[in-house]
């Protein structure tokens, strides 16, 4: 694959290694290196009810509510009040575009004795998961509700530490660190006290929370409810009826070192639609190759923000 390549027309397209011009035949492997991505989340922690109704950038969806109906007191020989329920209507606006866009030359085709089209397909695919979750979790904080985060959490209690800036809690097994189970649990009570389902609970964490709940009394398996300890199989699965996801596409805040953002919720709080809505091959114009290039468009919206809940940690020993 030494074939002289001038520059290219496409932004981005050089090749890689340069090609000096100079014809040496190289041997190259049939395997390629595994390369590994970050897990993504944003399928498991959202509902995506909607997603079916897209179809083009700039497309709302209506989402009706659920009212409230009022329960009133009965009293014999009253005349009854009359209530005629309203759905409060939410816009799910898909306001957001991501793509790609790639060039095969005709020669290095001919060249490549792997397919290099599926490779590069299947690459996109992964790195726009991780892009559009590194997007989407960097929004939720927004859309919380305020009983639901900060130093005085709560909608009863208003008592309950899950950290602020500048006071963020620091999660560990140290004398004076809070616990991993201890944080999880502010997390399960404030979701408790806005009467949140406990079926389809979630929480994500970073890979370093995972470390220390595997160094964390949950080691023991008679306290994880489990045959096998969690430092024996590796295997977090439920705390306290959260369902917890490992991320390292956690978002980050430079407060006097970095803190992280833990958000554990009910997969009603967070609606996620998104479409693949064009992925095409079509003959390069500016060179003889092939583009193969693709478009989703999403939308995302924390609908019910007391179904969501924020941790603002650190990491301890």
């Amino acid at each position: 694959m030494a074939y002289p390549i001038s520059g290219s027309p496409y932004s981005g397209a050089a090749a890689n290694p340069a090609y000096s011009g100079v014809f040496i035949p190289t041997l190259w492997s049939g395997k390629l290196i595994e390369k590994f991505y970050d897990a993504t989340v944003l399928a498991a922690i959202s509902n995506t009810d909607y997603a079916g109704e897209i179809k083009n950038l700039g497309d709302t969806v209506k989402i009706r509510s659920k009212p409230s109906i009022t329960i009133n007191t009965y009293q014999a020989t009253q005349s009854l009040t009359v209530e005629r329920p309203s759905s409060a209507v939410i816009d799910l606006l898909i306001d957001q575009g991501r793509y790609f866009n790639t060039v095969l030359d005709d020669v290095m085709e001919v060249q490549s004795d792997v397919k290099l089209m599926n490779i590069w397909s299947e690459d996109a695919s992964e790195q726009m998961k991780i892009n559009i979750d590194t997007y989407v979790l960097g929004q939720i904080d927004a859309g919380i509700n305020a009983a639901n985060k900060g130093a005085t959490a709560g909608r009863i209690a208003g008592d309950v530490d899950l950290g602020t800036t500048g006071a963020a809690i620091t999660v560990g097994n140290g004398v004076s660190d809070t616990t991993p189970i201890t944080a999880i649990t502010r997390l399960g009570q404030v979701l408790d006290e806005q009467n949140i389902p406990e079926t389809g609970r979630w929480i994500v964490i970073p890979a370093w929370f995972a470390a220390m709940i595997k160094r964390s009394e949950l080691r023991d398996a008679s306290l994880s409810g489990d045959g096998t300890s969690i430092a024996r199989n590796g295997r977090l699965g439920m705390i306290d009826r959260f369902t917890l996801y490992v991320s390292n596409l956690t978002p980050t805040v430079s407060d006097t070192g970095t803190k992280y953002r833990v958000f554990a919720g009910h997969s009603g709080g967070l609606t996620f639609a998104s479409q693949l809505k064009n992925v095409e091959t079509l003959r390069a114009e500016s060179t003889f190759g092939t583009l193969m290039r693709g478009l989703q468009v999403f939308g995302f919206k924390v609908i019910d923000g007391t179904a969501v809940a924020e941790l603002y940690c650190n990491a301890g020993t």
